[in-house]
This record gives C-alpha cells, sequence and structure tokens, in this order.
C-alpha cells in the first residue's frame, strides 16, 4: 500500500478526526473496523489520527489507535512533531507513558532541533518531562528473565519483572514510598527476592555507565534503588517481616525540630556507595550536598530528586510528609501544618509528627493572635496614604489657582486633570 500523502484523506478519515476532537470511543472503533480507514493517514499538517489524539489529551483513543497498529514514531507532520511530543505538549503523564510504553523514541527532534521533553518543559509540562526522562522499558528488564549463554535459570525470576519495574518506573525517589512499594508486593517481602532485585539493578546501573552514550542519571537512580532493596534486605534477615521498623527508621524524626536523620544519612550514603567516582552527575551532587549540614536545605532527597528527574522538589506543590508523594491533600485535623497523600501514610507518621505537632499548633496560633495587628498596621498605613495623597493634591489645586491668577493657564483647564505623565502644561504670549 503506497505511503499516505498529506491531505490525502477519504470522507471516512476525516470524519475520524472529527470523531477523535469530539471524543467519541465507539464511533472511532466502528471507523477503524472498517477498512475505509487507514490508521496513519494524514490530515493537511501531516497529523495522524493518533496525534490528535495525543494533542487533545484523548486516553481510551490513544490506547484504541496503537491496538489498531498506529505507527508511534510517524513524523510526517510539517514541522516534525510527533506522537510523544504532542503527548507532551498536552501535560497528559498517562498518555506520555503510554507512547513511551508502545515504542516511541525519545531522542527524535522536530524542525526546531527539540526533543519531547524540551517541548514539554518549553510549555511547562514538568510532569511529562519526568515520565520521559525516567522511562525504563520493561523489555531491557525482561532480558534478565531468561537464560543467557551457559545460565540454568535466569539472573531475575519472571514473576519479579513486573513488581520491579514498577518500581524502576517510581519518579517519587522517596526511600519510603521505596520501602512501600516493596511491601505492597508480597514476591518482594522474600530474602532471596531482594537479593535477586538488587543483583539485577547493580547490572543495569553497570550497563547504564559502560554502554556506548553513557547514562549517569540512569545508572545513580539504579544504584540508589539498589541500595534501598539492601536496606530492606538487612530489614528482614532481622526478622523485621513487614519492613515496619524500616519505614519508623526512616520517618523518625529528631527531638528539637522533628528532621528525619536517619533518612538524611541513608540517602547521602547511598549517594557516597556509587561505584564510579569520575562520574560528573556524583561530584555535582557530592559539591552540592558535603558543605550542608544535616537538618538544613538544601536535603540531600531534594538535590537527588532534582538531578534524577528534573523537579525542583517541595516547590509548588504539597508533598506528602511521609512518602514524598506529590498532591498531597490531607491535612493534620490539629496543626494543619502538615500534609499528606492518604490517611495510611498519616497513621504511619502520627508516632514521630505527635511531638511536634503541639508546637505547631502554638506557633499557628502566635499567627492568628498577629493577625487583626497586621490588619491594624495595614489599615494605619493605608489611611496615612490617603491623607498624603489628599494633601499633594490639595497643594497642587492652590498652586494651579496661583498661575492662572498671574494670566497663564486658562482658569477652564483647571477643571481638567492632566493625563499627561509630566503633569499640566502651560504656555504664556
Amino acid at each position: 500500500m503506497a505511503a499516505p500523502q498529506r491531505g490525502d484523506l477519504s470522507a471516512s478519515e476525516r470524519r475520524i478526526l472529527q470523531v477523535i476532537a469530539a471524543g467519541d470511543v465507539q464511533e472511532a472503533a466502528q471507523l477503524l473496523a472498517s477498512k475505509e480507514v487507514r490508521v496513519d493517514c494524514l490530515d493537511e499538517n501531516g497529523m495522524t489520527p493518533l496525534m490528535h489524539a495525543a494533542y487533545k489529551g484523548k486516553a481510551d483513543l490513544c490506547r484504541l489507535l496503537l491496538q489498531h497498529g498506529a505507527d508511534v514514531n510517524c513524523n510526517q507532520h510539517e514541522y516534525g512533531y510527533t506522537a510523544l511530543m504532542f503527548a507532551g505538549l498536552s501535560g497528559k503523564t498517562d498518555i506520555t507513558f503510554m507512547m513511551l510504553d508502545a515504542g516511541a523514541e525519545t531522542d527524535m527532534v522536530n524542525s526546531v532541533g527539540r526533543t519531547a521533553a524540551q517541548m514539554a518543559a518549553f510549555v511547562g509540562q514538568h510532569d511529562c518531562v519526568t515520565v520521559i526522562n525516567n522511562f525504563f522499558s520493561r523489555a531491557r528488564l525482561e532480558y534478565y528473565t531468561r537464560p543467557q549463554g551457559l545460565e540454568r535459570e535466569p539472573k531475575l525470576p519472571p514473576r519479579l519483572a513486573g513488581p520491579l519495574h514498577k518500581i524502576i518506573m517510581t519518579t517519587n525517589l522517596n526511600p519510603v514510598k521505596i520501602v512501600m512499594l516493596v511491601k505492597d508486593n508480597p514476591v518482594l517481602i522474600d530474602v532471596s527476592a531482594l537479593e535477586k532485585c538488587y543483583q539485577v539493578m547493580d547490572l543495569l546501573c553497570e550497563q547504564c555507565v559502560k554502554q556506548q552514550d553513557m547514562n549517569e542519571v540512569l545508572a545513580m537512580k539504579m544504584h540508589y534503588i539498589s541500595c534501598v532493596l539492601q536496606k530492606c534486605l538487612a530489614f528482614l534477615q532481622k526478622r523485621d517481616d513487614k519492613l515496619d521498623a524500616l519505614v519508623k527508621s526512616l520517618l523518625r524524626g529528631r527531638d528539637s525540630d522533628g528532621f528525619p536523620q536517619y533518612q538524611e544519612k541513608f540517602i547521602r550514603d547511598c549517594i557516597k556507595k556509587f561505584p564510579y567516582c569520575e562520574a560528573t552527575l556524583l561530584q555535582q551532587l557530592v559539591r552540592s550536598i558535603a558543605p550542608v549540614e544535616i537538618g538544613n536545605e538544601p536535603t540531600a532527597f531534594s538535590v537527588l530528586t532534582q538531578a534524577l528527574t528534573g523537579q525542583m522538589a517541595f516547590v509548588d506543590a504539597d508533598y506528602c510528609a511521609a512518602c514524598g508523594e506529590k498532591g498531597a491533600d490531607k491535612r493534620c485535623s490539629l496543626c494543619k501544618a502538615v500534609t499528606y497523600c492518604s490517611l495510611t501514610c498519616q497513621k504511619l507518621h502520627w508516632f514521630t509528627h505527635k511531638r511536634m505537632c503541639r508546637s505547631l499548633q502554638e506557633q499557628d496560633a502566635d499567627l492568628e493572635k498577629d493577625t487583626p495587628r497586621l490588619k491594624e498596621l495595614k489599615d494605619d498605613e493605608s489611611d496615612l496614604m490617603m491623607e498624603t495623597a489628599n494633601f499633594l493634591q490639595e497643594l497642587c489645586l492652590r498652586a494651579e489657582e496661583k498661575v492662572a491668577a498671574a494670566g497663564g493657564c486658562p482658569a477652564e483647564l483647571l477643571a481638567c486633570p492632566s493625563t499627561s505623565a509630566e503633569g499640566p502644561s502651560c504656555t504664556q504670549d
């Protein structure tokens, strides 16, 4: 079959573009089932139906088109845009992941030389940038689920591939979150399973460093996850069957200010153990973290998060005080100062937060006491400004009256306020 040409659309193909804009999945499925619609047909601008669906943020339609064999890497657009670029521009992280999972190439560039991640960053869709930069194909992990060479058994049992891939794909690097992901998968809470998982992570870290295009960011992430898995393994061997003791250790705040000192030291230790000392990323992390006293900003977690995901941690969003998940919308009912993503996280954090909760309540009460005083000061300041403005206006009127009495400006002009930035101008004969 000949390659589709721009604007060469049948009536049914024009109809499916309208259906995509309307979001009608059922009619789109009927049109695709007929032989009258080419799944990669091009409109006048070179956009395929998949590009339209991605740009409109229609996840169900994107899934349907991919099931019918849509080319996720088609770049016939007049400016070289791909479906992944349109997904990033839409700001839909689920569609962005869908494109990546379908095999979208992340290094393709448009007519101005920008990749999908760069385009998403340009329009402020930083969550999509994070998804693109942290994507790791499951096929790369499944390589280790098959015996290689003379091996009698694979390095990673197939049943562990799914749970481990979920951990790799997380953009939340808080160690509490990673431990909770381990807890949520019964197949991972096993000594032999964790041993195999962290060994595979170490192999992936080595692969990322030694490949032709060295990927230091991904290597550091694999190493960091390996360190967390090893810590889980160590606690399991100490009879911490559900890893509850590990979670409490990571959450426990110091008495003075509630800062999670153990967690900070653990993250610093993970970075310090990165085996490739010549890596530029490692040197940057050390320079950023080493001079900072534990408990001050920036924390090791915020520096690591920014380096590996590109996110500015704890900026313009509420994060869970327990697991660090973005978009936390629940607050402590007593102090109103700490946010959580779920009731589970609030219960986990309460054992350490309760020591600081009262002092936070007192701070909030003091602030409320000061609020009327601040309002009074603002009102006084506003009155003073009004008095000053009235006084200056009166002086101007007196000056203008004197000028008019001396034969300057006609008296009728005095009734008209000046629109000039320089004030009223007068001329004399």
